[in-house]
């Protein structure tokens, strides 16, 4: 299939590549990397690193995953689903750690790529993307309140977890700064109104050229990224973390958290890109490219990459249709960093607060948060809810293992009430080929129809049929079963043994291609007898007949 294949769009797309849409991918790359610009910033402060790290992340990641990638619009760069992780693993591991975390998910990326696993996403239930998806847009609002109001802690103050955060605001709310909450007003004002008069200038650099003139010219006593950061203009330098086996084990789950995350969040970026411009992205490419990007950026000073929805959103709406858009959106940003970076030193935090408040409302989702609280079966609302609290209260790998497990649990749950079995009383082939109840069956013969799934969590409606002891046959209709695992298949096995040392003999009619599979491979049905299986429930019930009157002779 065109979608699966493990070669890079950026190759196929130069096959019938023109002048015109060079000219559009080159235009729609520049707009992008103006949008880039402050959110590569904004995000890396927000990751607990130093601004221009933001940038090498846009520059190295954006450019290798856009050479690779299986999308033909894709932009990659740091994203704000990454903040808290990256902020977390910083503070514990130090900038080494991140970089080695950061490796261990790029390599897994490529070898889920290379294992064809793309599709498997699609297994994470919508409630958790959206759960998480807003669990990290409320951690991003907390974590940015303390700039937004110019708040001040007193030293020693931990604010690495989420609630002493929300706990350290309470406490200092008294130190509030007028003039940062002005400067924040003023950004928020900006980037809620701009987008009304303008698309084609990001709305976050107006706030930012604003906000400085504000700060400059009035002598605002407001913090900015110069006051709290040393900032370098330098271009990306390759740099070998130490390696270690016990530092790769040491950060292995971030590794991991890292990489599931990236996969979630580029595929789903694919996915709103192929819906924007009717196109087919190549999932398992994409997810090496994520992984060389990945890997790239760690070894160039860089944070951890993925696809970026509103970026790509936006290149595509600016006429960017093949990867020389994101190529170009790199080579942009790469003369960005070397001739204006060391104006973002004039950048006010309550800005940059701000911008990353826009951030957070743009990616909560709340109306389908709400949409799904109203509408989704309660537990569907249980998994959405868990995974959003965890991800507030604790981080997102418990989060998506709690969520994940709950989703399993609950969706086994629903599956086995769907399983039922029922015992017929009466049959009429002519008036109701369907098996509706209308005549007595056969003397001494029971039928049970099994609807649904037989696996574990259904195994024991098998274990729980009765039968009178006047029975010498029993029909296990099983047209209704699509599939059958192991456990069910031994609570057969065991009904079968039962049904023996009571003299009944087990009739089996209309088993599908999975269950009969199963059962020609546990040695099932040499145990019941080819014989005793018939291809629909006429034949089951003259045969059980034909039983009957054998033993009764």
């Amino acid at each position: 299939m065109h979608k699966d294949k493990i070669k890079p769009m950026l190759f196929s797309t130069m096959k019938s590549y023109s002048g015109k849409q060079f000219v559009s991918d080159v235009i729609s790359g520049v707009i992008v990397a103006i949008i880039a610009l402050p959110l590569s910033i904004a995000l890396a402060l927000a990751s607990g690193v130093r601004p221009e790290e933001g940038l090498y992340t846009a520059i190295v990641a954006g450019f290798i995953i856009s050479f690779l990638g299986g999308s033909r619009v894709q932009i990659a760069g740091p994203t704000a689903a990454f903040a808290t992780i990256v902020a977390g693993i910083v503070a514990k591991n130090g900038m080494d750690g991140l970089m080695l975390a950061t490796i261990v998910a790029g390599v897994l990326l490529i070898l889920m790529g290379l294992l064809r696993l793309g599709g498997l996403i699609r297994f994470i239930p919508y409630t958790i993307t959206t759960g998480f998806t807003s669990g990290i847009a409320v951690t991003i609002l907390i974590g940015q309140l303390k700039d937004f109001f110019g708040l001040t802690y007193p030293e020693g103050t931990e604010t690495i977890e989420t609630v002493d955060k929300i706990k350290a605001v309470a406490a200092n709310f008294g130190t509030i700064n007028p003039w940062a909450l002005l400067v924040g007003a003023v950004s928020l004002l900006i980037l809620i109104v701009w987008p009304k008069i303008s698309e084609k200038i990001p709305g976050s650099l107006i706030a930012v050229i604003v906000d400085i003139l504000m700060v400059e010219l009035a002598k605002l006593p407001v913090s900015t990224i110069g006051n709290l950061y040393q900032i370098s203009n330098k271009l990306p330098s390759f740099h070998m973390p130490a390696f270690s086996l016990a530092a790769v084990r040491n950060v292995a789950s971030d590794g991991f958290t890292i990489a599931i995350l990236a996969a979630i969040e580029s595929l789903l970026s694919c996915v709103v890109a192929d819906s924007m411009i009717n196109s087919h992205h190549r999932s398992n490419m994409e997810l090496i490219a994520q992984g060389c990007g990945n890997i790239g950026s760690a070894l160039f000073g860089g944070i951890p990459a993925t696809g970026a929805i509103a970026r790509t959103a936006a290149n595509i709406k600016n006429g960017g249709r093949t990867p020389v858009a994101g190529i170009v959106h790199s080579i942009v940003l790469v003369l960005v960093l070397v001739v204006l970076m060391p104006y973002a030193a004039h950048i006010p935090m309550p800005t940059i607060a701000a911008i990353l408040f826009m951030v957070a409302y743009n990616m909560c989702g709340w109306r389908t948060f709400v949409h799904l609280c109203k509408t989704a079966p309660k537990s569907d609302i249980i998994v959405l809810v868990s995974t959003f609290v965890l991800t507030v209260a604790f981080d997102l790998v418990i989060a998506i293992e709690i969520g994940m497990g709950l989703a399993l649990i609950l969706f086994m749950k629903r599956m086995s009430e769907e399983t039922q079995v029922k015992g017929w009383k009466s049959y009429d082939p002519e008036e109701d080929p369907d098996g509706m109840n209308l005549k007595p069956l056969p003397k001494h013969v029971r039928v049970y129809e099994i609807s649904g799934p037989m696996f574990f969590g259904a195994a024991e409606r098998i274990a729980a049929i009765d039968f009178s002891k006047n029975t010498k046959v029993i029909i296990m209709r099983m047209r209704g079963v699509p599939a059958l695992d192991a456990t069910a298949m031994h609570s057969l096995e065991q009904f079968h043994h039962r049904c023996r040392e009571n003299g009944i003999t087990l009739v089996m009619s209309h088993v599908n291609d999975q269950p009969m599979h199963t059962m020609k491979k546990s040695g099932f049905t040499e145990l019941v007898g080819k014989e005793n299986f018939r291809p629909h429930i006429d034949d089951a019930i003259e045969w059980a007949g034909t039983l009957v009157n054998r033993t009764a002779e």
